[in-house]
């Protein structure tokens, strides 16, 4: 199913045949007289470069550290919530984030979390730890809605989110603590300074403790940060090592008639249960601009974790580890036309996860690499296209005591190709086209829960097709989205299966699926002091083959969207109100739509902001209206299972930087 090396060779020759190169390398802004307006911002989640996200054939937003203070959020599954094109679900143990009509099983491993590129999704099954990142770290993060299988390769499917963390540019340094509900308290703090000219120094920590909304769901959790980074002209390296430990409580999965009468409640069984994750990741990364065209850079990564857990009645341990090396060339040539931005690079994993509980012996060692090129290049000042490709393989070592207990390989490959136009007529309209290939291979519990007789599954493959359009002024921006996303083989656990390894539900590569949608968003300043803003999400996701052909996939909202509003009614204050709606759904593994659907909610939150020199406090209250809804739920033919959603929350901080 793998497309050969000279596939991908050949498009080299389809990206330099617009045009001669002229090697001098200027960057580029597009500027309107009318409106006075330069789009000058620069993200990295689209070509693992540096670009402007309009000259760019995506559907991207950026959340910058201005929009971060604006909402008060406490933390990043709060600021994320209410993001154009984004579902969160929360199990009480950690929330995922959904794009493009996932589940919140499949979301784990359809949605790439990146941190500064490196990935925070595991090579396993279990959500990537976003606790681990505190909000004092965070400069901004980049959301890239859609595929971006040829720049990111395996589980980009729906969607990447890139967290970008603050770099040492600067002396300084703050102090933040705060507290409120269910007896949550939490400090962070960080520095950061100058060695001499070129070298530099960063220093993060957190600490956060809360009883949480329900019961048996304490956690106390920790993080610190160090980066050491030396900066030249033409050189710029870091060496970074991050400390993670989270230990928390865990409530279970409620029945309907316990989430009715006390949705606080622990479930049966599970009192005392608890997972304790500790992880450590050390990074180094490295670029040299070769010439005024040309530089090249590798990321080097190491993560090792370890989580020990008692869990359904009994102790287990998880431990895993990842070693990744990502060299990669950029080049930016200046034509006649505009700039042609190039980008190439090889990615290599090696990753171990070792299972070790009462009911489960199991080992995998999995191996990937991966080629990828991609260009964007201008064929006249106002438009441009982008092309690109990128070919995987993986190699899964796996020892199971049930399924494979002499141990099996199992080899897989595939591979992605993009092609997209940008047009830009104007600083304030842009159009864009785009096609984009996809693909995942199964995680190493999928691969070990498959029925009695299969032997590994097949990758994930599909294509994503989306046309968009942003107008963008000085005072407002409108931007509106339409994708359609179609897979073959989709990864899924299909809870109604009796061939599973234990007799039940078993993963398997599902029937084909369609997903199709529309983003809308708009923002308007109304004027210096009001800020106001809308957006709105239509998924109609369902099966086109099989069994459940026109079954509605489950767990995915058909309709979501948000309104806020942003006022500072005084020189120092800011208000900040934001409501989000989450339409109705099936239960997660309701494939058939057998049972009825989960109610549809709106959350509302509010924050107030202060700000006087250095110091700054807010009080941010959320789900004002204590609505009851589901955080997660699981369908069942033995009996549903549910995950209550947070309650009426407030959380008063106050801060200080120096």
């Amino acid at each position: 199913m793998g497309t050969k090396p000279t596939t991908i060779a050949l498009l080299l020759s389809a990206i330099f045949c617009a045009t001669s190169v002229n090697a001098n390398a200027a960057p580029t802004s597009v500027k309107s007289s009318a409106s006075g307006v330069t789009m000058d911002e620069t993200i990295v989640v689209i070509g693992r470069n540096q670009t402007n996200p309009l000259n760019i054939a995506a559907n991207v937003n950026v959340i910058d550290a201005a929009d971060i203070e604006m909402s008060g959020a406490n933390n990043l599954t709060d600021l994320l919530r209410g993001q154009s094109g984004i579902q969160v679900s929360d199990n009480n143990s950690g929330a995922v984030f959904s794009m493009r009509g996932f589940s919140a099983s499949q979301a784990v491993n359809n949605t790439l979390i990146l941190v500064d590129g490196r990935r925070l999704n595991n090579i396993d099954i279990s959500a990537p730890s976003v606790e681990s990142i505190p909000l004092n770290l965070i400069e901004r993060v980049e959301i890239l809605s859609g595929s971006a299988g040829v720049l990111y390769g395996d589980q980009a499917v729906g969607g990447v989110i890139n967290i970008i963390t603050k770099a040492p540019t600067e002396t300084a340094g703050g102090l933040q603590v705060s507290g409120g509900s269910f007896d949550t308290y939490e400090a962070k703090g960080d520095v950061s300074g100058s060695i001499n000219e070129a070298w530099r120094y960063f220093l993060a920590g957190s600490y956060n403790k809360s009883d949480n909304y329900r019961d048996n769901n304490e956690n106390e959790t920790g993080s610190i940060l160090g980066r050491i980074q030396y900066q030249t002209e033409v050189e710029d390296f870091f060496i970074e090592v991050n400390h993670y430990d989270n230990d928390r409580q865990t409530p279970g999965a409620l029945t309907l008639a316990q989430y009715q009468d006390n949705p606080r409640q622990v479930a049966s069984f599970s009192a005392g249960e608890y997972a304790h994750e500790i992880t450590t990741a050390l990074r180094s990364g490295y670029q040299y601009q070769l010439t005024n065209v040309w530089a090249l850079g590798a990321d080097l990564t190491y993560s090792d974790s370890a989580t020990n857990s008692f869990l359904y009645g009994s102790a287990g341990r998880i431990e895993r580890d990842l070693l990744s090396f990502s060299p990669k060339a950029t080049a930016h040539y200046q034509l006649p036309n505009g700039e042609l931005a190039l980008v190439t690079g090889i990615d290599v994993s090696r990753g171990e996860a070792d299972f070790d509980t009462l009911y489960l012996q199991r080992n995998n060692q999995q191996t990937m690499q991966s080629a990828y090129v991609q260009a964007s290049v201008p064929l006249t000042s106002s438009l441009s296209y982008v092309v690109g490709g990128r070919y995987s393989e993986v190699s899964d070592d796996l020892t199971d005591q049930l399924l494979y207990s002499n141990g099996i390989e199992l080899d897989n490959d595939a591979h992605a190709l993009e092609l997209g136009l940008n047009y830009r007529p104007s600083a304030e309209h842009r159009f864009y086209v785009r096609a984009n290939d996809n693909f995942r291979f199964a995680k190493v519990d999928e691969q070990a829960y498959t029925p009695l007789d299969v032997q590994g599954l097949d990758p994930q493959t599909g294509r994503s097709y989306e046309a968009g359009w942003d107008y963008t002024t000085a005072t407002q921006m409108l931007k509106i989205n339409a994708y359609q996303l179609e897979l073959e083989d989709e990864i899924v656990y299909d809870a109604s299966r009796t061939d599973g390894p234990y007799g039940g539900g078993a993963n398997i590569n599902a029937d084909e699926s369609r997903r199709f949608g529309v983003n809308t968003s708009y923002e308007v300043q109304l004027s210096k002091d009001w800020l106001m803003g809308a957006s709105y999400d239509y998924i109609d996701a369902e099966f086109t083959q099989g069994e459940n052909d026109g079954k509605a996939l489950s767990w995915v909202a058909e309709h979501s969207g948000k309104a806020f509003m942003s006022y500072d009614f005084a020189d120092n204050w800011q208000t900040f109100v934001e409501a989000v709606y989450t339409g109705d759904r099936y239960m997660e593994g309701d494939n058939s739509n057998a049972g009825d659907k989960l109610d549809s909610y709106v959350l509302t939150n509010l924050a107030l902001t202060y700000h006087r020199d250095a110091w700054t406090a807010s009080v941010r209250v959320d789900n004002v209206a204590d609505e009851d809804y589901v955080g997660t739920g699981y369908y069942s033919l033995y009996g549903n299972g549910y995950y209550s959603g947070t309650g009426r929350s407030f959380r008063i901080t106050a801060g200080y930087r120096f």
